[in-house]
């Protein structure tokens, strides 16, 4: 097979993109690998894309940040291609789904829900009165999908952090919350207190109980300081491979068994040290 124009400089479109999907996925002409997917094959590939574009945003690398943006963006497209196939939607009611909720969701932009009408500016617009007028419409369309309990649509295939806030989250809004941040240092405080007293006792159910409360109130802790834990777990398990591996080179070729657990900590001080 001849292949040419391979460094072709052609504009393509969003039109040339959903018609690649459809010659991709052609019974007769297409790739069979595309042609074998269907919804739930290519999660993993889905996760795996919206993971790239998260490590380009932090890596604070544009250009691949564009190209993982165009990754994620053909997800979107390989699923409204399998959708069309089965007569459920198509990417023109994805788009019209999306355009109506986000009219819906922003009436102090679009006070009658249409694109072209706009806010008399001399209206003010308070940050709080939007939060619970952004919580009141998505509780009315959680009732009208029949979501009759608090957090019936909080999916649980969610990574465990994200789903623990959003579950604080939502509990908040009917008033279970704690007021102020001192006592949730506190109530972590007092989750530790609870697991020493099990890993004394021995009992593993327990022990994994009460260090999975530890957890959830760390989550709570970075909500109450507006920080996202995903993030900020991001962050640490990069510095602790940047440390890591910067005590590695300062190693050479010797082994961290080789060291007593005072060298190691004070290998791993100087390492933290050097990075002030």
């Amino acid at each position: 097979m001849k292949i040419d124009n391979l460094a072709d400089d052609t504009h393509y479109t969003l039109a040339d993109l959903r018609y690649l999907m459809s010659r991709l996925r052609d019974s007769e002409t297409g790739c069979p690998w595309d042609i074998k997917q269907n919804f739930n094959s290519i999660i993993s590939c889905t996760l795996e894309e919206v993971y790239e574009v998260v490590d380009a945003i932090e890596t604070e690398d544009p250009e691949q940040l564009k190209e993982e943006l165009g990754d994620l963006l053909f997800q979107i497209i390989f699923y409204s291609q399998l959708g069309q196939e089965q007569n459920l939607f198509d990417f023109d009611d994805i788009i019209s789904l999306i355009t109506t909720k986000l009219l819906r969701r922003h009436p102090h932009v679009f006070p009658l829900g249409t694109l072209t009408s706009v806010r008399d500016t001399k209206e003010a617009v308070n940050a709080d009165t939007i939060n619970q007028s952004w919580e009141a419409i998505k509780q009315q369309e959680r009732t009208k999908k029949g979501a009759s309990q608090i957090f019936d649509d909080i999916p649980l295939a969610l990574p465990a952090l994200t789903r623990a806030v959003k579950l604080q989250k939502r509990a908040s809004t009917v008033g279970f919350d704690w007021p102020s941040i001192v006592l949730v240092v506190a109530k972590i405080n007092e989750e530790i207190e609870e697991l020493n007293t099990e890993m004394a006792e021995g009992d593993e159910d327990s022990i994994v109980e009460e260090l999975g409360d530890i957890m959830f109130s760390c989550v709570n802790l970075a909500r109450h300081l507006k920080r996202d834990p995903e993030t900020v777990m991001r962050h640490a398990n990069r510095k602790f491979q940047r440390r890591f591996q910067t005590m590695q080179s300062f190693l050479g070729d010797q082994d961290f068994d080789q060291l007593s657990d005072h060298q190691m900590e004070s290998l791993w001080t100087q390492v933290k040290q050097a990075e002030q």
